[in-house]
């Protein structure tokens, strides 16, 4: 597995873990650490894991806004967690990280729904995630 999907599938987990528990991802993100610190059979947290969930946190307001607005039919409490979280992740690589192309970040986040999530979630994260894309330059100025 690439380091740059082993680092998305460990933030998802991260944001997944924090949405349930109703706590900030920093601090699952916290937990992940020290855990993997303190126990050698844990897997170290990557430095690409802890950009994501760093700059997912700085833009949470932001990135639960849009999803709300754009995610047609669907209330953000109201939607399966799983596919939140692969959205928040996504929203946030896709609009505000520059380095990686736009299909590979929609790609990686259709590849979670596929492992994650229900039948349906693929075509609905990739939908959704392409509507950003459209929408990126004016997404990253509001």
């Amino acid at each position: 597995m690439a380091a740059r999907n082993k680092a998305r599938k460990r933030a998802f987990q991260i944001l997944f873990e924090a949405d349930q528990r109703g706590v900030p991802a920093q601090e699952v993100l916290a937990d992940w650490v020290r855990h993997a610190r303190s126990d050698d059979r844990q897997p170290p947290v990557g430095e690409y894991t802890i950009e994501l969930i760093e700059g997912y946190a700085q833009y949470a307001g932001r990135i639960d806004e849009l999803i709300a607005t754009y995610a047609e039919g669907w209330a953000l409490d109201r939607m399966p967690v799983v596919d939140r979280n692969i959205l928040r992740l996504g929203a946030y690589e896709l609009v505000w990280v520059d380095g990686t192309p736009d299909a590979v970040v929609i790609d990686e986040a259709v590849q979670l729904a596929k492992e994650f999530s229900t039948d349906e979630s693929p075509s609905f994260v990739n939908g959704l995630l392409a509507r950003f894309k459209d929408l990126k330059p004016r997404l990253r100025r509001d």
